[in-house]
């Protein structure tokens, strides 16, 4: 009977088993914010106490702000640089007809497939030739080498779930093959674009190898400067920088889901209102 839903055995175990498995790998990261206002001035859990001194202590050291703003500023760069890279790589390759394509994608992926420090290594002494080292532009190429695939991939799949129904009836109603893409296309595939420089933006600033080897003394990022801390001087000011930087990972992730959403409904709606009306 429809009244008498039984919920089965089974059901419940794997509830229960998917919670564990969600707080075991969430636990550790939400430690960190507690330990983040702790009055100690060391990393103890639980703490002995509330304080906000270790968010003004990371607010108030020009140390710690500049290599903030920096880890922004390279992080938007290279978002910028690997969009505008990365989106005409994936519709080539999705709508594509080449030999060799397959090869191409593999070689677009090998950056987030080979080891870290392999590439660390490599592009280290690449640009150490050029005398790039220890200069911001160094990281943001580098990083670019990183973050691309991430946009490839969510392009890729945002124009693999387009129909092409839609684009050819645009076609087919006058439109140019520009309009159809910037009129039908870019807003169905939005989302995989904004997901692409989601990724891109975390995958630069949260990026440490790299920066280890060519960030030298005067391009230290945030997570160069979070790592020296904690080999010289561990204090919650770790946490503080840890949590907003869970904070700014996490609003970053909530809205690219809220556009998914957003586009899925226009998605919905009949095909002759994403049709262009003029070419």
């Amino acid at each position: 009977m429809p009244g008498n839903t039984r919920i089965r055995p089974g059901a419940i175990l794997l509830g229960i088993f998917v919670v564990l498995i969600f707080a075991y790998l969430v636990f550790p990261v939400l430690v960190i914010i507690p330990l983040s206002f702790s009055s100690g001035k060391f990393l103890t859990f639980p703490p002995p106490g509330f304080s906000l001194r270790w968010y003004a202590n990371f607010f108030g050291r020009g140390e710690w702000t500049g290599s903030a703003w920096l880890s922004i500023w390279v992080g938007l760069s290279v978002t910028v640089m690997s969009v505008l890279l990365g989106t005409p790589a994936a519709i080539a390759l999705v709508r594509g007809r080449f030999p060799g394509r397959r090869l191409v994608l593999a070689f677009i992926l090998s950056p987030v497939i080979a080891p870290g420090i392999i590439v660390a290594i490599g592009v280290y002494f690449a640009y150490a030739q050029f005398g790039l080292v220890g200069h911001p532009f160094a990281l943001v190429l580098a990083h670019v080498c990183l973050a691309v695939p991430f946009v490839v991939i969510n392009v890729s799949t945002s124009l693999q779930g387009v129909d092409r129904r839609i684009e050819q009836a645009a076609q087919s109603l006058g439109a140019t093959p520009w309009a159809t893409f910037r009129q039908v296309t870019l807003p169905l595939i939005r989302p995989g674009i904004f997901a692409g420089a989601v990724f891109a933006f975390i995958t630069s600033f949260d990026e440490l190898l790299v920066a280890l080897f060519l960030s030298g003394t005067t391009a230290v990022t945030l997570p160069r400067r979070m790592w020296e801390q904690i080999r010289f001087d561990i204090d919650p000011t770790i946490a503080a920088v840890s949590t907003l930087l869970i904070t700014l990972t996490s609003c970053l992730l909530v809205g690219t889901e809220l556009l998914r959403r957003r586009t899925e409904r226009a998605r919905t709606r009949p095909l002759a209102e994403l049709a262009p009306t003029d070419a």
